[in-house]
Parts: structure tokens; sequence; C-alpha cells
């Protein structure tokens, strides 16, 4: 079932290019047919997923196929990997529906971003660490294309930009995992036997470089200050699916991948690298809100914004695998930091689409340009209101879930650093309360008075994503339950291991 999750639209963008004679309505039938069937079906996986079992992977498929490698088709989910290959599921139907200037190239534009959930859901499903690579590229491919082929202003060097950045720190991390991947005996790239094997313990020099490595790239990736300047323009030129996936579903790849390799696998080398790593993360945190209140851009604002959040994110996974502090709190810090990664890409996700409606209106994101769109288009103001109140992590909405538990594990193993990044609430809630009065309160500009309202595709999709913001915020039961007996497993399986 999961591989059939994965492949499904991977044929649906062959084809959509193998078929020429599609309409623009048959193409748009054909992607959302495509992009629709792996969330259902990963609907039954979470069905039949037993969040109270005792083993670290289900629904394990594993065909060997580079076998002198110890290379792999082995796909398999826990509780993390569940939720956040159905938040990218989800994200992609939102996409695939949300309106976009297709530019006369409405089977290209489908077709990459069916190539982009192939390989999106192929890296939260493997649990081959040479797959894992495989999919990490490839993800940089589609998003190149979608960004190159339909964004606007300088497109072409934003998207040139993100997959050199993106490209180099793959390369540094591909160094890292091979450094694992010798130390198994047998060699193999299967992530069961790499988490039991703890290849890297008691490795010094060479382990830590391993670990550094693996998280230059993750870090390019997620991304984290200073390796961060590539997400800003891409942002800003990407057409708003694209910078809602990007967003929601490729930067979660970086954090995803610290959890999954280096936190699991080399448990002691990371609990070295832990506090330099809380560090950074709390700059990221700091630094992401500061520079994101100062944009005049609308959607470098939001761009910066996921600097801040996923910061907290790693300051989460830090927390976690620390060598200090009580269990408990670095199990509330892990379990947050899956949870900020859903949060962030519901939220953001929405907000980038937000932004690419207001630019199919006005090709403009200068915010003071703006003034008093309640009045001529309340839907727009309605759910810019609650995505950004989500945002700045007000209670009774997701975002608030996720970092109350990533503080209440920082607290109680890195006091001060929880201390400064609760600068970064503040300065989140200022600049999006700023970013609100700017576009929606005064005076209508007379050449504003027309601003259409969303249509009913935005509307439906945008309901969708912020209906599961609230559900998340009001009843986390649901997501909790399968995500925090997952962290509980990856920690231990690490720490037994060792």
């Amino acid at each position: 079932m999961l591989t059939f999750a994965i492949i499904i639209p991977l044929f649906g963008a062959i084809a959509l290019v193998a078929l020429p004679s599609l309409d623009e309505r048959g193409s748009r039938v054909l992607a959302v047919v495509a992009a629709t069937l792996p969330l259902a079906l990963l609907g039954v996986s979470w069905a039949d997923f037993d969040a109270g079992g005792d083993a670290l992977f289900q629904q394990v498929t594993d065909v060997d196929w580079i076998p002198t490698l110890g290379v792999g088709w082995r796909v398999g989910v826990d509780g993390i990997a569940l939720a956040l290959a159905l938040l990218t599921a989800v994200l992609f139907v939102a996409a695939v529906l949300y309106p976009v200037d297709l530019r006369g190239r409405h089977r290209q534009y489908r077709a990459w971003l069916l190539f982009l959930q192939f390989a999106s859901l192929g890296l939260f499903l493997t649990i081959d660490l040479l797959v894992f690579y495989v999919f990490f590229d490839l993800s940089l491919v589609g998003m190149y294309f979608l960004i190159g082929r339909w964004g606007h202003g300088d497109a072409r060097t934003s998207a040139l930009k993100f997959f050199l950045y993106t490209l180099a720190g793959s390369l540094v991390m591909l160094l890292g995992f091979l450094v694992l991947y010798l130390g198994t005996d047998p060699l193999t790239f299967d992530m069961r036997e790499l988490i039991a094997q703890q290849p890297l313990a008691g490795g010094g020099a060479r382990a830590t470089f391993a670990v550094v490595a693996i998280l230059f790239g993750l870090a390019v990736k997620t991304p984290l200050v200073p390796v961060h300047t590539w997400l800003p323009p891409a942002h800003v030129d990407a057409p708003g699916p694209a910078s809602a996936i990007l967003a929601g579903v490729l930067l979660k790849m970086g954090t995803y991948g610290m959890l999954r390799i280096p936190l699991a696998m080399a448990r002691d080398t990371f609990a070295d690298v832990a506090l330099p790593l809380a560090v950074i993360a709390v700059v990221s945190v700091v630094y992401g809100a500061l520079v994101a209140m100062g944009q005049t851009d609308l959607k470098r604002r939001i761009a910066y914004t996921s600097v801040n959040h996923m910061g907290y994110a790693v300051l989460g996974i830090a927390v976690a695998g620390a060598a200090v502090g009580p269990q408990a709190a670095r199990d509330l810090a892990i379990t947050g930091a899956v949870v900020e990664m859903v949060a962030h890409g519901l939220i953001t996700g929405a907000l980038f689409l937000l932004a690419g409606s207001v630019w199919r209106r006005t090709e403009d994101y200068q915010l003071d340009h703006y003034g008093g769109l309640a009045a001529p288009a309340p839907r727009l103001a309605s759910a810019t209101t609650l995505a950004a109140f989500a945002s700045l992590g007000l209670p009774g909405l997701a975002g608030f879930v996720a970092e109350f538990q990533i503080f209440v594990g920082t607290f109680a193993v890195y006091p001060v650093l929880a201390g400064v990044a609760l600068l970064g609430v503040l300065i989140t809630a200022a600049l999006f309360l700023q970013m609100l009065q700017q576009l929606f309160f005064g005076e209508t500009p007379d050449r504003l008075a027309s601003f259409a309202d969303l249509g009913a595709h935005e509307t439906v999709v945008l309901a969708a994503l912020l209906a599961l913001v609230v559900l998340i915020g009001v009843w986390p039961t649901w997501l909790l339950d399968v995500v925090t007996p997952a962290s509980g497993l990856l920690l231990d399986a690490g720490a037994g291991a060792g």
C-alpha cells in the first residue's frame, strides 16, 4: 500500500507528459485523481496503524534492489513518518487544486507537481538510507522547474540558487551517509539495522565528522541560519502553490532527516553536538523573526517566519537528543518538534497560498501598497487572520500545541535557551499583527476598490487546511496518540542500541 502511495503520482506525471491531447480540464482531473489517491491510501494506513505497537516500523515492504551494496526498496512507517506523509499528501492535493497562472503549460506544471509528490512521499516513507538520499535529490529537480518556469520576478536566478545551495548541502550529507554505511557489519543501508547497530558509537573524530556533515546538509534544507539565504528569493519568485509545497513539505525533509538519521543512528555523537545545534536553532528563531518584521514584501516576510518556525522544530530535536535533563522532557520536546512540522506545514502552506491569491489579483507584494482589503475581500481577510494567529502561537490553534511542548521540554534541559527563544514568539506576534493592519485595516485605496475576494476553489482549499489547524489546536489527541509513542520508540531504540 505504501509503495502504491509513492508511485501513483509518478504514473500520473508520466500520463500527463504522454498525453499531449489532454485539454486543461482533462489534465486537472487527472492530476487531482493522481494526487488524491495517495491521500486515500495513507488514510487507510493511518487506520491500520497500531500506535501502541512495539515495532519501530510497521507496514514494511522489503525487496532487494542492489544486494551487493545492501540497498533495497524498503518502505515502512512509524507515527512520525505517517503524520508527515499525510501532511504531504494533503498539501499536494491543495496545490493541485489551487488556481495559478499556468501560462499555457498546464500539463507540464501538473506533471512536475506530481513528480515532486512522488519524491516527497518516497523520502518520508522509505527506510533505506540510500533511497532516502535519492528522493532527497529528486525533490530538488521538481521544485527547480516549478520555480524556474512558472515563477515571476527573477525566478530563474532564484531557482538556480535554490538548486545549487541544496545540492551542495546534500553532497556534504552524502559523505556522512557513507561513513555511517561503512561502519555497518554486514554493509547495509537499511535504516533499521543502522539504528540497531549504532555504527558510529565510540567513533571519535570520524563519528563527529559524519554527524556534522549530515546535519550541515539537512540544515541547508531546513534551513537554519546562516545557510538560509536561498529561501527568501525562492519563495518570493515561486508561484503560490509551489511556495506552499516548499514551506510545507520540502523544509520538513531537513528536520525529519535530523531525527530519523543522526538522532536515531548516532545517539552518542548527536548528544555531543546537541547544545551547539540548540544554540543555532535559537539564533534562527530570533533572527528569523527579527528579519521578517523588517520586510516590506508580503511573501518575503512569510518566508522569514519559516526560518523562525523551523528553528523551533530543530530546537525540539536538539533537546530530545541531549544527554542531560529528564527523559520525560526530552520525549515532550521531540513530540513537539513533530507537531510543529505538521502545524507549520498547514499554517505556512495556507499563508503562501493566500499570498499567491493576492499576487494573481495585483502582481504586487509590497505591504505599503495595500490597506482596507477587509471590505472588498472579507474571506481573504478572515483566512489570513486565522492563519496569522495560528502562526504566532495563539492558544486553540495548532501552533500553540507544538510550541508549548517544545518550550516545556527545552526549559527542563536548556532553560536559558528557552528564555531567549521566547523572544521569537513576541516578535512573531508583532510582525503578523503589523501585517494584518497593513493589508486589511484603514481606507481602501481607489485602485483596490474592485479587489476580488477568494473564489470558490480558493475558499474550499483554504477552509480545509485551516480546519485542520483548528482541529489540532482544540483536539490534538488524534495526532498526539500516533506521534508520541513513535517519538518514544525512536529515542529508546537509539539509546538501547548505543
